[in-house]
């Protein structure tokens, strides 16, 4: 198991459309997520001192190869439609890395 923490803006005028929506995550969308190898998905919202509003994700990966399972849900069409209705919330960090939406985290400490 891998653990991956990632970081995003959150518009301020889309802080309670994106709270509404993940109250009442798709059936599919999660459906998919389990199927590719993800458990206790967890997103965290904090407005930080600079004054704008954060999302930190985190999740468990189960599998053997997550480039392949990334793939097979950026494919699944109802997972598309989701990102469509969540995207225009946030706001990618200036400095993420090319290719990522969500930036990356390093873990620098865990406890069980």
């Amino acid at each position: 198991m891998k653990r991956y923490g990632s970081i995003i803006g959150l518009r301020a005028e889309k802080v309670e459309e994106y709270k509404r929506l993940h109250a009442a995550v798709w059936p599919e969308v999660l459906k998919i997520i389990h199927g590719c190898n993800i458990r206790n998905y967890t997103i965290f919202l904090r407005k930080l001192p600079d004054g704008h509003h954060y999302l930190f994700s985190y999740f468990e990966y189960t599998g053997t190869d997550f480039e392949a399972d990334a793939a097979k849900m950026a494919a699944d069409p109802k997972t598309r439609e989701w990102w469509a209705a969540t995207d225009p919330c946030q706001v990618p960090l200036p400095d993420r890395d090319a290719g990522e939406w969500w930036s990356e985290m390093e873990e620098v400490f865990h406890c069980d």
